[in-house]
């Protein structure tokens, strides 16, 4: 009998084979105490299990072949990068000293401090970023209690073209398995924006998560189906549902495979409106596939990275020689850098001081430019960064979370004093460098109008807009199924916001994750958007869909739409209509 399972997509594409069941050890950590006279023992075993945990993942990192882009390697570097913080390295042997009780229950203490500041991140990427602490804190664990090597970290070919199906995996599962030759893999936990879902989309591999309870209903050498489009899993299918497949495989392997002709070629509709595709990054190392698939430039390069895992906020040359050596990358393509979105509430170490305790609703807390206006010295040291890097290549300044105008004349007041001061240095900036903010709270896109006139450019977060207007945490289960990119008030707050920038005569894209949903890229071009900032994974499909458009066909279509009365009725429009 055929089983279908439904979990959240995070990879396209389509894979068939046999399943293969990992199942993570659980890990069973018990406190007991130690004599003073064994605290040098117990140190050395922990510093030990951090070397060899080290050791581990430079292993691991030295199985990806040369020709992978830079940026695989960047997510098994970030582990190795926590594996030189104190927060892993020091803080449990203090606990140890202090308490007299066993590493591992040291380090499990520590583990749960670090994920608790994570849990009360608002912004859903960063909350995710929890999962490389367990991750890492795993490994060592694992070291510590002596337990085997995990089943595919040992070099043999069992996992060529096997489904893989998991409780959880790490980006070192996902990259090992990958140069095993595994098919696809699906996960019972985790998240579209976790680093094994954006590792999946950057290596190509078909993935769901979310597939919650999926190993009561299979067992090893089950055959089965994932499609990776619709987030659905088979299991055992039968011989016409396989040959449906089959054919849709070889079909969507020509369709990726025809993608890559268009890196060069323009973002053009049919009836001939330019439209400008630009890339979201995290890291310095992304830049190398901002060009491989021939964006425009950055939309939208998050900072966090810099304030993460560390005991006092980066300083200002720090930034600098940051932002530099991405704009010497992008070798003349533009970089919009957008301002600390964090919270002093939920921060990360090098996110500044303590402010309060720990708020029960830190996504409406004190966060992203609320933050940095309320502590300036985190803010003017990076603000300042910018204005310099502005005289080495094109850079634009974003800024996260305006709500008020009070706040957006803070953020332009203390620009231009930092101008001032540059000018008293005589160090050079680019005294035209644009500055824009990003429309994430619906406040901020019902007075769009008012932002637009002060403002360079506008550019639409989606992820939140949508999350603050339907009253829901996107990463809760319970309610997530709630978040709607196509309820009515979500597309009328962004048309309204569409409005304000052509009135106003400035730009407005979109960075959110709806804008590199190709099921949403027709109804965009609809609403009048005119530039996207996508993950670079998306942006050729998204090219296509531009390219293959009519826009000035799509009036019709937009008049149905906006007088539509729930998601569903939208859906079903979108899913009708096809346009040419």
């Amino acid at each position: 009998m055929t089983i279908s399972l439904q979990g959240v997509s995070v990879s396209r594409g389509i894979a068939i084979g046999p399943v293969h069941i990992i199942q993570h050890d659980q890990i069973d950590v018990r406190e007991y105490n130690i004599e003073r006279t064994q605290l040098e023992d117990e140190i050395s075993r922990f510093n030990d299990a951090i070397a060899n945990a080290r050791q581990q993942l430079r292993a691991i990192r030295d199985h990806i072949p040369s020709s992978t882009s830079v940026d695989i390697s960047a997510f098994i570097d970030t582990h190795l990068l926590m594996l030189e913080d104190i927060a892993l390295t020091e803080e449990p042997k203090r606990i140890i000293k202090e308490q007299l009780c066993n590493a591992e229950w040291a380090l499990k203490l520590q583990r749960d401090a670090l994920v608790s500041v994570f849990d009360e991140m608002a912004d859903a990427y960063l909350s995710t970023r929890r999962d490389d602490v367990d991750h890492v804190v795993n490994r060592i664990l694992r070291l510590l209690l002596k337990q085997k090597p995990l089943l595919h970290e040992v070099p043999e070919d069992h996992l060529k073209n096997k489904i893989i199906i998991a409780g959880d995996l790490t980006p070192a599962d996902t990259v090992l398995m990958q140069h095993y030759g595994i098919a696809a893999f699906a996960t019972e936990f985790g998240g579209p924006t976790s680093h094994t879902a954006i590792l999946a989309r950057s290596l190509g591999i078909p993935a769901i998560v979310g597939l919650h309870n999926a190993r009561r209903f299979i067992k090893n050498s089950d055959q089965a189906i994932i499609d990776g489009s619709t987030g659905t899993v088979l299991i055992n299918p039968d011989k016409k549902t396989q040959l449906f497949y089959e054919k849709k495989q070889k079909e969507v392997k020509r369709y990726y495979s025809s993608l890559k002709k268009l890196k060069n070629a323009p973002t053009e509709s049919i009836d001939g409106i330019t439209v400008e595709l630009m890339a979201n990054i995290e890291l310095p190392k992304d830049f190398d596939t901002v060009r491989n698939v021939g964006a425009k430039g950055v939309g939208l390069y998050r900072t966090e990275f810099l304030y993460m895992n560390r005991e006092s906020p980066p300083e200002e040359e720090e930034h600098f020689e940051t932002y530099i050596a991405v704009i010497k990358a992008l070798r003349g393509l533009p970089l919009t850098i957008r301002t600390l979105d964090l919270g002093a509430d939920k921060q990360v170490d090098g996110a500044g001081k303590q402010t309060g305790s720990v708020k029960s609703n830190p996504a409406l807390g004190l966060r992203a430019v609320r933050l940095c206006l309320r502590e300036p010295e985190l803010f003017r040291p990076q603000l300042r960064a910018m204005l310099r890097a502005s005289a080495h290549g094109p850079v634009r300044i974003m800024v996260p979370m305006l709500t008020n105008t009070q706040e957006m004349q803070q953020v332009l007041q203390m620009i231009d004093d930092l101008k001032a001061g540059l000018d008293a240095d005589s160090i050079a900036y680019d005294p035209d460098i644009q500055i824009g903010g990003m429309i994430e709270v619906p406040a901020a896109a019902i007075c769009a109008d008012i932002f637009a006139k002060k403002l360079d450019f506008l550019s639409i977060g989606t992820n939140d807009l949508i999350q603050y207007t339907m009253a829901i945490d996107r990463v809760n289960d319970e309610v997530n199924y709630l978040y709607d990119p196509l309820h009515p008030a979500v597309l009328r707050l962004i048309q309204t916001t569409i409005k304000a920038g052509e009135k106003a005569k400035i730009p407005v894209a979109m960075c959110g994750e709806m804008a590199g949903e190709i099921e949403y890229t027709q109804l965009l071009l609809g609403l009048g958007l005119r530039e996207f900032s996508v993950h670079p994974a998306s942006l050729l499909e998204v090219k296509k869909i531009i390219n293959d458009t009519n826009i000035s066909k799509l009036s019709k279509l937009m008049k149905k739409v906006l007088n539509a009365s729930s998601g569903n009725e939208i859906k079903a429009l979108l899913q009708q209509t096809q346009l040419k």
